[in-house]
C-alpha cells in the first residue's frame, strides 16, 4: 500500500499544486517512507518545493523527549537550514509569527487510533489557527494502525483538554486524514483543506488488521510506543497513566499490560472473570514480573498482566481494551477497597483534575470503579451507548 506521503513524491500533479507557495512539514520520528527516509528530508529535496519550515509535536520532530511534560525547544535543522518550531514547548498552537512563515502545512504525523494520543489535538489546534489565518492544510494520510474498531466513552463537555481533543470515544476508528475532516465539521471551520489520500489500506484485513504488517516497518511515533502490539493495548492501558499502578514504562514493554509492587495477580484474574468474562476476550493474558529501570517502581519487582495480542487468539472485533482494563481497575478496587489506585499529579497541563479523569475525558470510569455497587453492566450501557452515536456521526467521514 501507499501512504499519503508516497502519493505526493510520485504524483507530479500534486506537487505542482505546491508550486509557488511556502510549504510547511509538521512531522515527527514515523513520518518515514518505505525505505524509512525521514518525510523532511524527501520534501526538502523534491524540485520545486519551497519547504520554509518545520513543525514537531509532543517528543519533537525527530524524537528527543521521552514523558509526558517535558517540552522540546525550537531550533534550526541542521541538515536543511529551516527553522523547526515546537508544538509541544513554550506553545502548544502555532503563534501568528509561526504561520506568517508559510501558505500551506503538510501535516504527517503517525496516529494510533486513540483519543488521548496528543497528535490529534496538536491536528485540531493547527486546524483552528489555519483557519484563522488563512492558511492551507494537507493531511498525508497515514493508517490507522488499530483500524475500525471503536470504544469507551466519549468525552464530556466541559473536558477537552490536550489529551482530549472533543467528544470521541476512545478507540475511534478513524485515520488522521478522515479526523480532521470530522475537526472541520464538528468545529464549523473554514479553511482550505486536503487529505491525499492512502491507496490500498485494507483496516479490516489480517494479519494487520489496520496496520500494513509485512508491507512496512513499525518505527515509534513516540518514544513508548514499540511496536504494534502496544497500540492495540494503548486504548485501554494509557488509562494506567492516570493510576499508580506502573504502565511498563521503564521496561521493554510499556503499555502493554499493567503491574505493581505486591499484587495478587491470581486473585486479581480470577476476579476479572467471575465480573465480566466477555470483557476479556480476543487476548491472552499472562502473569507477568518486571522490575522497572524508571519511572513508576523503578527498581522494585512488579507483579501484574501482559495483554498478549500478536498470535491467533487476537481478535480485533472481540479485543475491548478499555473495557479489560477498567475491569482490572474494578477487581482490584473489590479486592483491595483501600488500594490507593488514583495518582494524584498534574497531568498534560491539567493541574486541577485528577489524571484518570482527564484521560477519560469525565469523571465517569473512576466513579463507576469506586462506586461498590456499580457493575459491569452499568459501565456498558453507558459506553455502548456513545459507541453507538458515534459509529452514527462518524460514517460520513470515512474515506477508506
Amino acid at each position: 500500500m501507499k501512504f499519503g506521503i508516497d502519493q505526493l513524491l510520485e504524483d507530479p500533479s500534486l506537487q505542482r499544486q505546491l508550486a509557488g507557495r511556502r510549504v510547511a512539514l509538521l512531522a515527527h520520528p514515523a513520518s518515514v517512507l518505505a525505505d524509512l527516509g525521514h518525510s523532511l528530508d524527501a520534501l526538502a529535496a523534491l524540485p520545486g518545493v519551497d519547504l520554509a519550515c518545520a513543525f514537531g509535536p509532543q517528543h519533537g520532530l525527530r524524537g528527543d523527549k521521552q514523558d509526558n511534560m517535558i517540552e522540546s525547544a525550537d531550533y534550526v535543522d541542521p541538515g536543511h537550514g529551516v527553522p523547526v518550531f515546537s508544538l509541544y514547548g513554550e506553545v502548544r498552537r502555532p503563534t501568528q509569527a509561526m504561520l506568517d512563515r508559510f501558505d500551506v502545512i503538510l501535516v504527517d504525523l503517525q496516529d494510533l487510533g486513540c483519543r488521548i494520543y496528543t497528535f490529534i489535538t496538536t491536528l485540531r489546534y493547527v486546524l483552528e489557527e489555519a483557519a484563522r489565518c488563512g492558511k492551507s492544510v494537507w493531511v498525508l494520510d497515514r493508517p490507522n494502525p488499530i483500524g475500525r474498531p471503536v470504544e469507551g466513552l466519549a468525552l464530556r463537555p466541559g473536558w477537552e483538554s490536550f489529551v482530549g481533543a472533543g467528544p470521541l470515544p476512545m478507540r475511534h476508528g478513524l485515520s488522521l486524514g478522515e479526523l480532521g475532516h470530522w475537526f472541520i465539521s464538528h468545529l464549523q471551520l473554514d479553511l482550505d483543506y486536503r487529505v491525499v489520500p492512502m491507496a490500498g489500506w485494507r483496516p479490516q484485513a489480517a494479519p494487520g488488521h489496520g496496520w500494513p504488517l509485512g508491507e512496512r516497518s513499525w518505527v515509534n511515533p513516540s518514544p513508548n510506543a514499540p511496536g504494534l502490539a502496544m497500540a492495540r493495548c494503548y486504548p485501554g492501558t494509557v488509562m494506567l497513566e492516570g493510576t499508580t499502578l506502573s504502565e511498563g514504562r521503564g521496561t521493554t514493554r510499556p503499555l502493554e499490560g499493567f503491574a505493581a509492587p505486591g499484587l495478587d495477580v491470581a486473585a486479581l484474574l480470577r476476579r476479572m472473570h467471575q465480573l465480566a468474562p466477555d470483557w476479556l476476550a480476543g487476548c491472552r493474558l499472562r502473569p507477568s514480573w518486571f522490575e522497572p529501570c524508571f519511572h513508576k517502581h523503578a527498581g522494585a519487582l512488579c507483579a501484574g498482566l501482559q495483554i498478549h495480542v500478536d498470535d491467533p487468539a487476537y481478535d480485533p472485533a472481540a479485543f475491548r481494551p478499555w473495557r479489560l482494563q477498567a475491569l482490572a481497575f474494578k477487581a482490584l478496587r473489590q479486592l483491595q477497597p483501600d488500594y490507593p489506585l488514583w495518582r494524584d499529579f498534574p497531568y498534560e497541563y491539567e493541574l486541577e483534575r485528577l489524571a484518570i479523569d482527564v484521560i477519560n475525558g469525565s469523571s465517569l470510569l473512576r466513579e463507576w470503579v469506586d462506586d461498590p455497587a456499580a457493575t459491569p453492566h452499568d459501565l456498558d450501557v453507558l459506553a455502548r451507548r456513545d459507541e453507538a452515536t458515534w459509529l452514527e456521526e462518524r460514517r460520513d467521514f470515512m474515506l477508506y
